[in-house]
């Protein structure tokens, strides 16, 4: 079996790409968009056409969805398949989402309810997976040294989400704008500005109001997303209109507007703001070490230690760790993040938000643990910190389970099993 893997550097295509190698899978490799992030639709799709053309190609995989592909893959009579990771994904919304070249794999049950009817019998649910193989060796690797290094009580890897946050670049650009000096002058700018449509959209300060409160109602509430239900036509008009470079693909089947503002903007403020406030608070009564390349500036007594290299360094960071956190973006509504799985597979304790889908694949208690309010966190660090047989067997539990139930090599398998199926049909 031939096929095509067109990568762009996320972080399990290599893991991926091992797989397909050691099931015996010729893998041909287009890595253009690594090394080049301004790659148009159009040079997608004719180097896509050269690999088809090329070879007998059993189909056309990528890491998620990229219209250009599956409607080359549409036009060549090619299966074209993908698998999401990621949350949200706009390109989702392509009409090229209907082709019935696609065998489109998605890792959110919330998200696979949300796109499936589009094209129910070419749209898939499929947890995502870690590569136990490749996290035992580097444990297996570490050194007194290493567990001096990485070790801390409470751990968090990852983004705190401001440099990627929308919705508060456009506020910083609107605050630079206006030149009122006060809030009475400001407000009537506002007014001015709002019924005039020459200018540029603003965000009204009824609307920062609002998504300041449905923010703060969110976050008292895990394992259930408010936001994309209420919100008003207003809010996401202004959102959208204040953004000049608000997704607006042409080619297009429904209107994005509300699940864009909702996930895209909203959503990752909300992160933001939740991983701030989190471990603020947590830094007050435990010892927090945190490894982020986002802005600390704002975590005066977290211990703050940089980013770390994914494949080298994480692993170390998840084994030496008493207590991993994890906070799932509210973007991914249901399904289980990336991090869940790599933090087990490393052998660590996890620790993290609750998720309707977490109980399909693990037994809280006994393979990780979660939490659905910041003071049941507060209460469950302090517990597991003081009970280490406990937390030392739940670490080992959660491991064995993702070692024999949830690799990359289950996965693609479970994977390949319905492509089969589906061509049988």
């Amino acid at each position: 079996m031939e096929i095509l893997f067109y990568r762009y550097n996320s972080i399990c295509e290599p893991d991926i790409l091992q797989v397909f190698t050691d099931f015996g899978v010729t893998v041909h490799v287009e890595d253009m968009e690594i090394y080049d992030k301004h790659v148009t639709p159009r040079q997608c799709a004719e180097k896509v056409t050269e690999h088809i053309l090329s070879h007998s190609l059993a189909f056309v995989f990528s890491i998620n969805f990229f219209p250009a592909i599956s409607y080359t893959c549409e036009r060549l009579k090619v299966p074209y398949v993908c698998w999401s990771v990621d949350s949200p994904v706009p390109e989702l919304f392509s009409n090229a989402l209907k082709n019935s070249c696609n065998r489109i794999f998605l890792f959110d049950r919330a998200q696979y309810a949300f796109f499936s009817p589009v094209n129910p019998s070419c749209i898939h649910y499929l947890p995502l997976a870690t590569n136990v193989k490749r996290w035992e060796q580097a444990v297996l690797a570490m050194t007194d040294k290493d567990y001096e290094t990485y070790g801390a009580d409470v751990s968090f890897v990852g983004s705190l989400y401001t440099e990627k946050c929308r919705y508060d670049k456009l506020l910083q650009m609107q605050a630079s704008s206006f030149t009122a000096e006060t809030p009475c002058e400001m407000a009537q700018t506002y007014a001015g500005s709002h019924n005039d449509p020459s200018h540029e959209a603003p965000i009204s300060l009824y609307t920062q109001g609002f998504v300041d409160g449905l923010i703060e109602a969110q976050l008292k509430i895990y394992g259930c997303n408010l936001i994309p239900d209420n919100l008003t036509e207003r809010v996401i008009r202004e959102i959208a209109a204040a953004d000049p470079d608000f997704y607006k693909g042409a080619d297009t089947y429904g209107d994005t507007d509300r699940y864009l503002v909702a996930h895209q903007y909203i959503g990752m403020k909300l992160a933001a703001v939740e991983r701030e406030r989190t471990l603020n608070r947590l830094a007050k009564h435990f010892d927090v070490t945190l490894y982020t390349r986002s802005d600390t500036g704002r975590l005066p007594d977290v211990h703050c230690k940089g980013g770390v290299n994914t494949l080298t360094e994480m692993p170390k960071v998840f084994q030496a760790s008493k207590i991993n956190l994890n906070m799932t973006i509210r973007p991914i509504e249901t399904g289980l993040s990336l991090r869940v799985w790599d933090i087990l597979g490393c052998g660590g304790f996890l620790l993290t938000n609750y998720q309707s889908e977490i109980p399909d694949y693990f037994e809280i208690g006994k393979d990780l643990e979660t939490y659905e309010s910041l003071e049941e966190l507060e209460q469950k660090i302090q517990y597991y910190l003081t009970h280490e047989e406990e937390r030392v067997e739940i670490a080992i539990n959660g491991y064995e389970k993702v070692a024999r139930h949830h690799t990359y090599e289950i996965r693609l398998a479970q994977m390949l099993k319905v492509l089969t199926n589906a061509q049988l049909q």
